[in-house]
């Protein structure tokens, strides 16, 4: 498989999972009274609406070109008004808590896909079928995993930052809150150092192990 082919086989899911993770916010927050994604036409799977300059085109392509060994990205914010939300900070929360589910969710029916598909053969039709869905299979789980360990940072604006903000106590939330002028910064010397090494990494080499996924 040559490198074309890879990034191919890592942007097809990284896309979608991404785009799956904020309209999962807009379902819910819907659910829970705010309907403004809805509204504003963010809850559907067309990439279009989705698309960020920066977190879904450039910082995906400097990481490849980097040769990273990991690929991280988001898409546009889905709106969410939180005053119409009926249950205050606590729906707030479970709408952060909405994201990182999903890609939790999507990792583990792409740990079943690559199971499946582990046993194909390697030549003929299909192994030109199979393989593909197999490898893109093995990206699903590593880019949905990066995805849920790396929003459950508690740092605004990730959704780790909105669940704090959610459920500690006013005293605390609100001084939390006021960093996220300087959070994107934040967000991006982690992704540029060598910090996810000891934060982001570990967390996914377990559930890779849980999912019986080669390391």
């Amino acid at each position: 498989m040559n490198q074309v082919q890879s990034i191919i086989l890592m942007i097809v899911p990284l896309m979608f999972s991404i785009i799956l993770h904020e309209v999962s916010h807009g379902w819910v927050a819907e659910k829970l009274g705010d309907p403004t994604a809805r509204l504003m036409g963010r809850l559907t799977l067309n990439p279009i609406p989705h698309i960020d300059l920066v977190g879904t085109i450039l910082i995906p392509g400097i990481l490849l070109l980097a040769h990273t060994p990991f690929l991280f990205g988001w898409a546009k914010p889905v709106p969410v008004n939180f005053g119409n939300l009926r249950g205050g900070r606590r729906d707030m929360a479970l709408v952060a808590l909405a994201g990182p589910v999903t890609n939790l969710l999507l990792a583990v029916l792409s740990a079943i896909v690559y199971h499946l598909t582990s046993g194909a053969g390697t030549t003929g039709v299909s192994g030109a079928v199979v393989l593909p869905i197999h490898a893109m299979a093995y990206y699903a789980v590593l880019l949905n995993l990066v995805l849920m360990v790396f929003n459950l940072l508690p740092i605004l604006p990730l959704d780790g930052g909105r669940i704090a903000v959610g459920l500690l106590p006013e005293s605390i939330a609100i001084p939390l809150q006021r960093t996220e002028r300087w959070g994107m910064l934040i967000v991006l010397l982690f992704i540029v150092s060598d910090l996810w090494k000891y934060v982001v990494a570990p967390v996914i080499y377990v559930f890779l192990r849980i999912l019986g996924m080669k390391i």
